[in-house]
């Protein structure tokens, strides 16, 4: 499975989720200027990442049922 590049692909975007997450709650808990300006922005790139992800794992698991 490691050697596998989609595995590898869907790993680091799940990684970049978690950092995109831990970056918006970080700002949730200092507030102040920083989360006024750009707490929606960072949930927004959470999302979108998530959504990459998820296709990406997706396609993962449909590629190893196929074969």
């Amino acid at each position: 499975m490691l050697s596998d590049p989609l595995f590898i692909i869907a790993a680091l975007a799940a990684f970049a989720v978690l950092a995109i997450l831990m970056v918006g709650i970080g700002g949730f808990a200092k507030g102040g200027d920083f989360n006024r300006k750009h707490a929606n922005r960072i949930m927004r790139y959470r999302i979108i990442a998530q959504a990459v992800a998820v296709a990406l794992i997706v396609a993962f698991a449909y590629l190893k049922s196929k074969g």
